[in-house]
Protein backbone atom coordinates (compact mmCIF):
# COMPACT_ATOMS: atom_id res chain seq x y z
CA UNK A 1 0.00 0.00 0.00
CA UNK A 2 2.77 2.22 1.01
CA UNK A 3 4.21 1.77 -2.72
CA UNK A 4 1.37 2.38 -4.44
CA UNK A 5 0.70 5.65 -2.42
CA UNK A 6 4.09 6.54 -2.88
CA UNK A 7 3.73 6.05 -6.69
CA UNK A 8 0.26 8.91 -6.84
CA UNK A 9 2.57 11.19 -4.34
CA UNK A 10 5.15 11.45 -7.03
CA UNK A 11 3.10 11.04 -10.28
CA UNK A 12 1.09 14.52 -8.53
CA UNK A 13 4.96 16.23 -7.87
CA UNK A 14 6.29 15.74 -11.27
CA UNK A 15 2.90 16.84 -13.04
CA UNK A 16 2.99 19.78 -10.90
CA UNK A 17 6.50 20.22 -11.58
CA UNK A 18 5.86 20.15 -14.74
CA UNK A 19 2.47 22.58 -14.88
CA UNK A 20 4.82 25.20 -12.81
CA UNK A 21 7.66 24.77 -15.17
CA UNK A 22 5.32 25.80 -18.59
CA UNK A 23 2.99 28.16 -16.38
CA UNK A 24 4.80 30.01 -14.49
CA UNK A 25 9.17 29.97 -15.27
CA UNK A 26 8.39 32.07 -18.71
CA UNK A 27 7.08 35.14 -16.51
CA UNK A 28 9.01 34.64 -13.52
CA UNK A 29 11.82 36.57 -14.34
CA UNK A 30 10.25 39.45 -15.22
CA UNK A 31 8.17 39.58 -11.71
CA UNK A 32 9.61 41.44 -8.35
CA UNK A 33 11.58 39.05 -6.77
CA UNK A 34 8.70 39.11 -3.92
CA UNK A 35 5.67 38.60 -6.28
CA UNK A 36 7.95 35.71 -7.99
CA UNK A 37 8.60 34.14 -4.66
CA UNK A 38 4.72 34.17 -4.51
CA UNK A 39 4.46 32.64 -7.51
CA UNK A 40 7.06 29.87 -7.32
CA UNK A 41 5.60 28.98 -3.80
CA UNK A 42 2.45 27.51 -5.04
CA UNK A 43 4.35 24.53 -6.38
CA UNK A 44 5.39 24.26 -2.49
CA UNK A 45 2.21 24.72 -1.12
CA UNK A 46 0.74 22.03 -3.19
CA UNK A 47 3.73 19.62 -2.28
CA UNK A 48 2.99 19.97 1.40
CA UNK A 49 -1.15 19.75 0.79
CA UNK A 50 -0.66 16.64 -1.68
CA UNK A 51 2.26 14.60 0.27
CA UNK A 52 -0.25 15.03 3.63
CA UNK A 53 -3.31 13.32 1.26
CA UNK A 54 -1.39 11.09 -0.91
CA UNK A 55 0.51 9.51 1.06
CA UNK A 56 -1.45 9.38 4.83
CA UNK A 57 0.30 11.94 6.62
CA UNK A 58 -0.88 13.99 9.11
CA UNK A 59 0.36 17.39 10.43
CA UNK A 60 0.94 18.69 13.51
CA UNK A 61 2.55 22.01 13.59
CA UNK A 62 3.32 24.02 16.57
CA UNK A 63 5.01 27.51 17.15
CA UNK A 64 3.99 29.51 14.06
CA UNK A 65 3.20 32.42 17.04
CA UNK A 66 7.40 32.17 17.43
CA UNK A 67 7.68 33.47 13.61
CA UNK A 68 9.08 37.34 13.72
CA UNK A 69 8.15 39.55 11.45
CA UNK A 70 11.87 40.44 10.00
CA UNK A 71 14.40 38.54 8.51
CA UNK A 72 16.45 35.85 10.22
CA UNK A 73 18.45 32.81 9.98
CA UNK A 74 16.49 29.88 10.04
CA UNK A 75 18.30 26.49 11.41
CA UNK A 76 16.35 23.04 11.35
CA UNK A 77 17.61 19.61 11.05
CA UNK A 78 17.86 17.81 8.11
CA UNK A 79 16.30 14.56 7.50
CA UNK A 80 15.22 14.76 3.85
CA UNK A 81 13.43 16.94 0.67
CA UNK A 82 10.55 17.59 3.27
CA UNK A 83 11.90 20.35 4.80
CA UNK A 84 13.56 21.85 1.80
CA UNK A 85 10.07 22.42 0.92
CA UNK A 86 8.05 23.58 4.11
CA UNK A 87 10.42 26.11 5.16
CA UNK A 88 10.19 27.89 1.89
CA UNK A 89 6.39 28.49 2.99
CA UNK A 90 7.02 28.95 6.30
CA UNK A 91 8.62 32.26 6.40
CA UNK A 92 8.71 33.50 2.90
CA UNK A 93 10.74 35.36 1.48
CA UNK A 94 13.49 32.94 2.17
CA UNK A 95 16.82 32.34 0.66
CA UNK A 96 18.72 28.65 1.18
CA UNK A 97 21.95 27.71 1.48
CA UNK A 98 22.58 24.81 -0.92
CA UNK A 99 25.15 22.81 -3.26
CA UNK A 100 25.41 24.41 -6.73
CA UNK A 101 24.89 20.80 -8.55
CA UNK A 102 20.55 21.70 -7.21
CA UNK A 103 20.88 24.29 -10.04
CA UNK A 104 21.40 22.07 -12.72
CA UNK A 105 18.57 19.69 -12.73
CA UNK A 106 15.51 21.08 -15.04
CA UNK A 107 12.80 23.17 -14.27
CA UNK A 108 13.34 22.69 -10.09
CA UNK A 109 16.82 24.44 -10.21
CA UNK A 110 15.94 26.73 -12.94
CA UNK A 111 12.87 27.72 -10.51
CA UNK A 112 15.88 27.92 -7.42
CA UNK A 113 18.14 30.27 -8.89
CA UNK A 114 15.60 32.42 -10.03
CA UNK A 115 14.78 32.89 -6.13
CA UNK A 116 18.61 34.20 -5.64
CA UNK A 117 20.06 31.09 -3.14
CA UNK A 118 23.77 30.54 -1.74
CA UNK A 119 24.92 28.29 -4.45
CA UNK A 120 27.93 26.60 -2.93
CA UNK A 121 30.97 24.12 -4.49
CA UNK A 122 31.35 21.90 -1.52
CA UNK A 123 34.58 20.98 -3.53
CA UNK A 124 35.76 24.72 -2.16
CA UNK A 125 34.81 24.85 1.84
CA UNK A 126 37.39 27.97 2.24
CA UNK A 127 35.40 29.92 -0.46
CA UNK A 128 32.34 28.26 -0.05
CA UNK A 129 32.42 29.51 3.65
CA UNK A 130 33.43 33.35 2.27
CA UNK A 131 30.52 33.10 0.28
CA UNK A 132 27.89 31.70 2.61
CA UNK A 133 29.26 34.42 4.80
CA UNK A 134 29.37 37.77 2.14
CA UNK A 135 26.17 36.52 0.38
CA UNK A 136 24.02 35.74 3.35
CA UNK A 137 24.22 39.30 4.97
CA UNK A 138 23.64 40.52 1.64
CA UNK A 139 20.33 38.53 1.60
CA UNK A 140 19.40 39.71 5.09
CA UNK A 141 19.77 43.85 4.39
CA UNK A 142 17.51 42.97 1.84
CA UNK A 143 15.39 41.35 3.87
CA UNK A 144 14.97 38.14 3.13
CA UNK A 145 15.42 35.28 6.13
CA UNK A 146 18.35 33.02 5.39
CA UNK A 147 17.76 29.17 5.22
CA UNK A 148 20.91 27.07 6.54
CA UNK A 149 21.16 23.26 7.76
CA UNK A 150 23.62 23.40 10.42
CA UNK A 151 24.13 19.76 10.08
CA UNK A 152 25.65 20.79 6.48
CA UNK A 153 23.74 17.30 4.68
CA UNK A 154 21.00 15.15 5.51
CA UNK A 155 20.87 13.05 8.92
CA UNK A 156 18.91 9.74 9.06
CA UNK A 157 16.65 9.95 11.61
CA UNK A 158 17.93 8.70 14.97
CA UNK A 159 21.66 9.46 13.65
CA UNK A 160 23.45 13.04 14.85
CA UNK A 161 26.10 15.15 13.20
CA UNK A 162 27.96 18.30 14.63
CA UNK A 163 26.21 21.43 14.09
CA UNK A 164 28.22 23.83 11.79
CA UNK A 165 28.72 27.72 13.32
CA UNK A 166 28.56 29.64 10.13
CA UNK A 167 24.73 30.47 10.03
CA UNK A 168 24.99 31.87 13.62
CA UNK A 169 27.86 33.69 12.04
CA UNK A 170 25.87 35.22 9.91
CA UNK A 171 23.16 36.50 12.35
CA UNK A 172 25.74 37.81 14.91
CA UNK A 173 27.25 39.75 12.07
CA UNK A 174 23.76 40.90 10.70
CA UNK A 175 22.51 41.21 14.18
CA UNK A 176 19.02 38.93 13.26
CA UNK A 177 17.59 36.37 15.12
CA UNK A 178 18.25 32.64 14.73
CA UNK A 179 14.89 31.04 14.00
CA UNK A 180 15.33 27.05 15.17
CA UNK A 181 12.92 24.26 13.64
CA UNK A 182 12.92 20.58 14.72
CA UNK A 183 11.02 18.10 12.73
CA UNK A 184 10.83 14.24 12.02
CA UNK A 185 10.08 14.53 8.37
CA UNK A 186 12.53 11.77 7.66
CA UNK A 187 10.50 9.30 9.27
CA UNK A 188 8.08 9.66 7.24
CA UNK A 189 9.79 10.93 3.75
CA UNK A 190 12.82 8.73 3.94
CA UNK A 191 15.82 10.74 2.33
CA UNK A 192 17.57 7.57 1.01
CA UNK A 193 14.18 5.71 -0.43
CA UNK A 194 11.47 6.69 -2.34
CA UNK A 195 8.51 4.95 -0.87
CA UNK A 196 7.32 6.64 1.68
CA UNK A 197 4.97 6.53 5.17
CA UNK A 198 2.12 7.53 6.64
CA UNK A 199 2.29 9.14 10.17
CA UNK A 200 2.50 11.92 12.15
CA UNK A 201 4.86 14.47 10.88
CA UNK A 202 5.59 17.17 13.75
CA UNK A 203 7.37 19.87 13.11
CA UNK A 204 8.14 22.71 16.35
CA UNK A 205 9.26 26.21 15.60
CA UNK A 206 11.05 27.66 18.86
CA UNK A 207 11.28 31.04 19.87
CA UNK A 208 13.76 33.01 18.48
CA UNK A 209 16.92 33.18 19.58
CA UNK A 210 18.54 36.91 19.86
CA UNK A 211 21.84 37.48 19.12
CA UNK A 212 23.17 40.58 20.69
CA UNK A 213 26.21 40.59 22.56
CA UNK A 214 26.54 36.72 22.12
CA UNK A 215 29.15 34.72 20.02
CA UNK A 216 28.20 32.40 17.34
CA UNK A 217 29.65 29.34 19.39
CA UNK A 218 26.72 30.46 22.04
CA UNK A 219 24.30 30.93 19.67
CA UNK A 220 25.02 27.56 17.74
CA UNK A 221 24.94 26.27 21.24
CA UNK A 222 21.53 27.35 22.00
CA UNK A 223 20.25 26.35 18.66
CA UNK A 224 21.96 22.52 19.19
CA UNK A 225 20.74 22.01 22.60
CA UNK A 226 17.07 23.19 21.62
CA UNK A 227 16.67 21.38 18.22
CA UNK A 228 18.17 18.33 19.77
CA UNK A 229 15.79 18.30 22.89
CA UNK A 230 13.11 18.27 20.83
CA UNK A 231 13.53 15.49 18.84
CA UNK A 232 14.20 13.82 21.92
CA UNK A 233 10.22 14.82 22.43
CA UNK A 234 8.82 14.34 18.39
CA UNK A 235 10.60 11.54 17.30
CA UNK A 236 9.36 7.76 17.02
CA UNK A 237 13.06 6.93 16.42
CA UNK A 238 15.21 6.77 19.60
CA UNK A 239 17.88 9.68 19.40
CA UNK A 240 21.71 9.00 19.90
CA UNK A 241 23.83 9.85 23.42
Amino acid sequence: MNTVRSAVFYLGYFTAMLVCGVLFLPISPFLPLSARYRLLNLYNHFIVVWFGIACGVRYEIEGRENLPSGPCVIQANHQCEWETVFLQVMKPPVCTVLKQELLKFPIFGWALRLLHPIALDRSRPARAMKQVLTQGEARLRNGLSVLIFPEGTRVDPGQRRRYNKSGSVIACRAGVPVLPVAHNAGECWPGRHWVKRPGVLRVRIGAPIETTDKTPDVVIAEVEAWVEGQLQEISEVPRPE
